[in-house]
This record gives C-alpha cells, structure tokens and sequence, in this order.
C-alpha cells in the first residue's frame, strides 16, 4: 500500500485502479453510504408510487372480476416490487434501479465488468440481513463502514460494488502553480513516491481546503502545513515527475 510517512494513499480519495487481464488499467470510485441512501428513498418512493397507483387500478379491476383476484393481483404486484424491482434493474449493462441512474451510481463487479443476474439476485436477496435490526439497516451500514469499498453483507456476497457512473474530470489546471520543482532530500519509497504523484495527479478534483487538509499529513517530510506545505508537497511531486 502506498503511503506518505504512513499515511495511506488510497484513504486520499475513494479512486481505485483495477488492472485488467490484458494489462488496461481502469479507474472506479466507490460510492459511500450518503448517496446511496439518497439513491434508495429515491427508489422508495418510485415503488410507493407504483403500489398507490396500482391500488387504485386494482380497486376498479375487482369490480369486475371480484375481491379475491384482486387481492391476489395485488400480492403479486407487491411481491414482484419488494423482491425483484432491484434485481431486473441492476443486472447486465444497465448496472442501476432508476433511484442510482438520478443519483449517478451504478452496482459493477469488483473487476468493473457488468453484473450478472445471478450477482444481482445475491446480492438483493441479502437485503434483509443488511436492513437488520428493522428498520435501522444497521448491519448493511456497519459493513459498508468496516471496508474501503463500502460493500454492504450483499456485496460481499456477489462480489459486487457501488460506483459512481462517472468519474469526475480532473481538472489540473485549477491545481496552483508549484514555486519550484524541489527534492524530497531524503530517499522516498517507491510507495511514497507513487503517493506523491497521485496526490499531483488527483489534486485538481479536491478543493484548496481539502488539498492542504491532506498535505498536512506530510508535514514530517514537507516541514510545513497549510498553504506552504501543499506548494511544498507538490514542488516535491514536480520534481518527482521530471525525473520520471
């Protein structure tokens, strides 16, 4: 793992790269629970929708064929919503329930390839585990908390992933300017070194605050914080990509 005097660089930001088997290296960003609750009351309230709606219609559908039909009608409309709403939705290219598509996150393998329906039933199925003890869904939400992926029990499960569809671009140009491309003056690791660049490579999606809030856990190589310990950190990771 790399890291900076022992701070690890892939806690910088939720980007990770996953080398293919034919050597393509891509890059995927895990979405942390926040969004993903937002993205779930989304879905919620779609379903709710569709069961008011369907009620009404079914309300009128008994006049016809009867109270009994339609009672089971409605059980089937209900089943079909609370078991398989997200396992059509999420399996294969589409990777996403609409609630994820609004909030731009989409369910991937851990390879970053689709899903398979067979993933996607797993790691549905397993949302009663996670939405335990009712209806905190504190088991799903401890478990995205204890790994750097933020996999609920049924991700684990499916080997699956949540990701945002689309990663942001990186806007380097809003890096600032380096004063002078400067020498560590001391032998850097080659995982301190690959820390180094990635902090250059990805500064320009962070704002100033978060840059310099990040830079401070240089400070035992920089000799400084704030603003002067950034600059101080990249004029390092300048140097550092002229070499290489």
């Amino acid at each position: 793992m790399a890291t900076i005097n022992g701070y690890p660089v892939d806690r910088i930001d939720t980007l990770q790269s996953i080398e293919l088997a034919e050597g393509v290296e891509i890059y995927l960003r895990a979405a942390g629970p926040y969004v993903r609750v937002l993205a779930y009351l989304i879905d919620l309230l779609i379903r709710i929708g569709v069961c008011v709606v369907a009620y009404f219609l079914i309300m009128l559908f008994s006049l016809i064929v009867g109270g009994n039909v339609a009672q089971g009608l409605s059980m089937l409309i209900m089943f079909v919503l609370v078991f398989f709403y997200y396992v059509v939705f999420e399996a294969g290219k589409r990777g996403a329930s609409p609630g994820k598509r609004v909030m731009g996150l989409r369910v991937v393998d851990t390879s970053g390839a689709p899903i398979t329906f067979g993933q996607s039933f797993i790691r549905n199925m397993l949302r009663f585990a996670d939405g335990m003890p009712i209806p905190t869904y504190g088991f799903g939400l401890l478990s995205t908390l204890m790994n750097r992926r933020f996999q609920r029990l049924g991700d684990l499960l499916a080997n699956t992933v949540v990701v945002y569809d689309r990663l942001p671009l990186m806007h380097l140009a809003s890096l600032p300017p380096a004063l002078e491309s400067s020498s560590p003056g001391v032998v850097l690791t080659r995982e301190e070194q690959a820390a180094l660049l990635a902090f250059r490579e990805r500064g320009g999606m962070w704002s100033e605050a978060r840059r310099i809030e990040l830079a401070d856990h240089a400070q035992e190589l920089t000799g400084r914080t704030g603003q002067a310990g950034m600059s101080r950190l990249l004029g390092m990771a300048q140097w550092l990509g002229e070499k290489h």
